[in-house]
């Protein structure tokens, strides 16, 4: 006797995950950080204007772009305990206020005080460094872990996007508007920060649900310390950051102008190769924003270490092409690793320690870096830019390929607890 054959079940279709670019909180959140991103990147551009045009002298510039990195490398750690400690959307508006308002003092000491200058550029440091941390725990308050890597490439294009095209702008508003009038434009981009990113949705700086008093600023501080040495994978990635950054990055940047100069006889070089990091950043990112390789510890800090081939290409005798597609590597590199590392911080760090911990990143990678940029002329002087070249490149190398050994670097987290029966 034939049987009905059982009707087939059709396979439930899990609907693909909505895009964090349809989300308006995120869309809220990249434009404050973009327009951040930005002012930070227009200001020092706009003062070398001020050079050119002779409202600033070289020595004066030096001094204000000097308290803009003082301001940013004390606000960065007191930003980061304020931010836990608080709401990090009121962070995010009172840092960005500060810095709008350092907009107009510049404006106001260009060609009469130098000193009005300086303290509106520390201010105007201030209200960076503040904001970096802050908005870094504030992207994981808006957007939930599985899009998360999504939306730090997102964040990464935009700012790689600004570098790109900023310049060429920049100059054509010069063309139209004098100096002063290009400082407020940066306040405005400062304004556009505080006021437009939307509050997170959650909570976990609230201090009003925690009656018990605060411990003090120093306490808070070491506490987000105590939570990075949780995670050796976070401080191994650190020590490789700080030594691409002060140690490639810094070489790159005094050798790169020298070489463009002396062995190819153009500026061309300089250009194409500064062009080239930045587009294949781009690419970077728009690469990890799908891309979730197994290991993504291991790839993270291979795209680091890609780094070293730039001042490897300055080393060598190479055709110019050379020193540009290498740098299109480096810059690819980069993004392949500070996506992935910004999204395990916040996945990783304890959600009321994210922006101490975040703060400890810049505070270390930016505060070494003008170091770095200092002692790297003397050492060209004293050794050679070859072998001051080869060192560097090595550490490039080096110094990732070490930190992926570190335990828990392989997947950027700690192993899940094992159970027993």
């Amino acid at each position: 006797m034939a049987t009905t054959p059982p009707p087939t079940t059709t396979k439930s279709e899990t609907p693909p995950p909505r895009s964090v670019l349809r989300e308006t909180a995120f869309l809220r959140l990249w434009a404050g950080t973009t327009a951040s991103g930005l002012a930070t990147w227009a200001l020092p551009f706009v003062l070398g204007l001020a050079v050119l045009h002779r409202d600033l002298g070289a020595a004066g510039l030096g001094l204000v772009l000097a308290a803009r990195t003082a301001g940013f490398l004390v606000a960065v750690a007191v930003g980061g305990v304020l931010a836990d400690r608080h709401s990090r959307r009121a962070v995010v508006l009172w840092s960005a206020l500060a810095a709008a308002v350092a907009a107009p003092l510049l404006a106001a000491g260009l060609g009469r005080s130098l000193v009005l200058m300086t303290a509106a550029a520390a201010l105007a440091g201030a209200g960076q460094g503040a904001c970096r941390p802050a908005f870094q725990a504030l992207t994981a308050e808006t957007v939930a872990p599985d899009r998360r890597q999504q939306a730090n490439a997102a964040m990464t294009m935009a700012v790689r996007s600004s570098t790109l095209a900023g310049p060429a702008l920049t100059a054509l508003l010069a063309a139209f508007l004098d100096i002063g009038t290009l400082l407020l434009g940066i306040g405005l981009l400062w304004l556009i920060a505080a006021l437009v990113p939307a509050k997170g949705t959650t909570t976990t700086a609230d201090s009003t649900t925690d009656p018990a008093p605060r411990a003090g600023f120093r306490a808070e501080f070491l506490e987000g310390i105590r939570e990075a040495r949780r995670h050796p994978w976070f401080l191994a990635g650190l020590a490789a950051l700080v030594a691409v950054i002060a140690l490639g990055y810094s070489a790159t940047s005094v050798a790169l102008p020298l070489i463009s100069r002396d062995r190819y006889d153009t500026q061309w070089v300089l250009a194409a190769a500064m062009t080239a990091y930045t587009v294949g950043a781009l690419a970077g990112a728009l690469v990890i924003a799908r891309w979730r390789p197994r290991s993504q510890g291991w790839a993270a800090f291979a795209g680091l270490a890609a780094y070293g081939v730039a001042p490897l290409s300055l080393m060598l005798p190479v055709h110019p092409l050379v020193v540009v597609a290498a740098y299109a590597v480096a810059g690819i590199g980069i993004e392949l690793f500070n996506v992935p590392w910004f999204t395990a911080t916040q996945r990783e760090v304890a959600p009321d320690k994210l922006a101490r911990v975040s703060s400890l990143d810049f505070l270390v990678s930016y505060g070494l870096a003008p170091l770095g940029l200092a002692l790297m002329a003397p050492a060209i002087d004293a050794f050679g830019v070859t072998t001051v070249l080869g060192a560097c490149a090595a550490a490039c190398f080096l110094v990732p390929a070490a930190a992926a050994l570190v335990p828990t670097a392989r997947h950027f987290a700690r192993p899940a607890p094992t159970t027993t029966d």
